[in-house]
């Protein structure tokens, strides 16, 4: 199951000095602040999607350059030690609730794809939304989301992208949650293709013109001959989503210069399917690698452009100094580029030709063939609980605060920030969370605050990972438990289980408690609890 616990509040925002302020029905403000509230700093979060931390320049990649997201590193903070969830639908439930997907109470998830249906079956957009709110359950009035701490501090907050909530959101919960503007997909599931026929801005359907196909051009998987021209053919494909969205965000930058904003930007790339307008001409004459892996290559190329084209709106705007600049992924990499005698799916030794079980036999970059070594040789990949999955790149920039060049090893979690943002914009209520905030780390003052441990969920299991570096992995389908310390074994190679028992039960007895004394809370064997939904007309 995915997860909507609510636990004891444990973070207390300092902006009114140990005021209390009792909890209250969150705004439902469709339109931007019309006056300047706040005196924080501009807020860009910038959300890639299955971006292996190999892939970036300044973590070792050798093929793909990152210049844009390099220099963010070398003008920023870069934690080494950050962690989000092992899947996109959980991962931004995390991120906007600063709950982690362990609890006992799960987050609701709706199938996807049910805007296709617009499409393909006749339906409205009204029609497709009444059904998922009856079928969600209210929202209380004290949750608290991510874009609604900025919003109520008086920022004008904007998603523009691949939003939200898994798999098909509303509405209604993007308003509740706190966007005064949005634009983008309203599931995951046509995100997978990068040609809709229809987006929505806050409420309302846009078409597209030119994108025809109700599928959003998603390709195939794997590489064949078939695929490849299907890929290639730009029939119905004349807009691409991810220019879309740049053009939006680029936008709502410039109209709100003069008041404080909060851009959440949670962009499609470089999740796959593979699909690009063109090949970068880094790569035309690369011989090292195939053409989908030239596309590929080319979308993680774009989204470094796209930081780049961020930096340079801020600075034109002369609005840089003053603006917190975020970056991270959602979860670890996945490959989009198999290709039969390349690299395979399922996931695939290339010497044996023995599948990879990610127990006694798991998944490395240079057994499976992966040119990009996109899990910068971790084990495991998305949808994992080994450091593949999970270990995501946390880079953050804001000039005046943050000391140029710095690193930190302190454990984070996607859901910190939540709690971080609410602590720099002022946010003036308590509120429940599973997130610490580090704002104390952004700042230099190292005040010994932060996690004892942090704790994530997957298909085999959970998994819990201590400041210290010790990690409790499960695989419950098998009934195993595995051991690791990190810093001296980031590639998970060495189970330290038997020769450290009291450790391993230690860590056993945490991670019980974190699950609410059901570790299958953790446990997504089939693939999270989908919502049944009556579509009788």
């Amino acid at each position: 199951m995915l997860f909507l616990g609510r636990i004891e509040s444990r973070f207390w925002p300092l902006a009114l000095c140990g005021l209390l302020i009792a909890f209250t029905a969150c705004r439902q403000n469709s339109g931007v602040p019309a006056e300047k509230e706040a005196n924080g700093p501009n807020i860009v979060l910038i959300y890639a999607d299955d971006l292996g931390m190999g892939l970036l320049g300044h973590e070792g990649q050798k093929i793909i350059k990152t210049p844009h997201i390099d220099q963010l590193a070398r003008e920023g903070l870069r934690f080494t030690n950050a962690y989000g969830n092992m899947l996109c639908a959980p991962a931004r439930a995390s991120l906007i609730t600063g709950l982690h997907d362990c609890h006992e109470q799960g987050f609701e998830i709706t199938p996807g794809a049910l805007y296709k249906k617009i499409s393909t079956d006749g339906y409205d957009q009204a029609q497709i939304e009444e059904i998922l709110n009856k079928a969600l359950a209210p929202i209380p009035d004290d949750q608290v989301f991510l874009g609604q701490v900025a919003q109520e501090a008086g920022y004008a907050t904007a998603q523009i992208g691949k939003l939200e909530w898994g798999f098909s959101t509303t509405d209604h919960q993007m308003k509740r949650h706190g966007w005064d503007y949005y634009y983008g997909y309203l599931d995951h599931v046509r995100a997978h293709g990068f040609y809709p026929p229809f987006l929505f801005e806050t409420g309302n359907l846009v078409p597209i013109a030119g994108n025809t196909l109700a599928n959003c051009g998603k390709s195939g998987e794997p590489e064949t001959l078939e695929n490849f021209k299907e890929r290639r053919n730009r029939e119905g494909k004349a807009r691409y989503s991810q220019d879309l969205f740049m053009d939006k965000a680029l936008d709502f930058i410039t109209t709100n210069k003069d008041r404080p904003f909060f851009l959440y930007f949670p962009t499609q790339l470089p999740h796959g399917p593979v699909a690009i307008p063109k090949i970068h001409p880094d790569f035309v004459a690369d011989d090292r690698l195939t053409p989908i892996e030239k596309e590929y290559a080319s979308m993680v190329k774009m989204l470094d452009d796209n930081v780049g084209q961020i930096m340079e709106k801020l600075k034109e705007l002369k609005i840089d100094d003053n603006t917190l600049v975020v970056f991270t992924s959602d979860n670890g990499h996945e490959i989009y580029y198999a290709q039969e005698g390349r690299v395979e799916k399922p996931y695939t030794n290339i010497q044996t030709g023995n599948r990879f079980d990610n127990l006694g036999h798991k998944y490395y970059s240079d057994l499976s063939g992966d040119v990009f070594d996109g899990n910068g040789g971790r084990a495991g990949m998305k949808r994992s609980n080994l450091q593949g999955g999970i270990q995501v790149p946390l880079i953050l920039r804001w000039p005046g605060k943050i000391k140029a060049g710095r690193t930190s090893d302190r454990l984070v979690a996607n859901y910190d920030l939540l709690a971080t943002v609410a602590e720099i914009t002022g946010f003036g209520k308590p509120f429940d969370s599973d997130g610490i905030s580090f704002y104390d780390e952004l700042i230099g003052q190292h005040t010994g605050a932060g996690h004892e441990s942090v704790v994530y969920s997957s298909y085999t299991g959970p998994t819990l990972i201590t400041k210290e570096g010790w990690k409790i992995r499960t695989d419950l389908d098998h009934g195993v438990f595995e051991l690791f310390y990190l810093p001296d074994d980031f590639k998970e190679a060495n189970d330290l289980s038997e020769t450290h028992p009291y450790k391993l039960e230690e860590l056993k007895r945490r991670l019980l408690e974190a699950c609410e004394g059901n570790l299958d809370n953790g446990h997504f064997t089939n693939g999270g609890s989908i919502l049944k939904l009556s579509f009788e007309r």
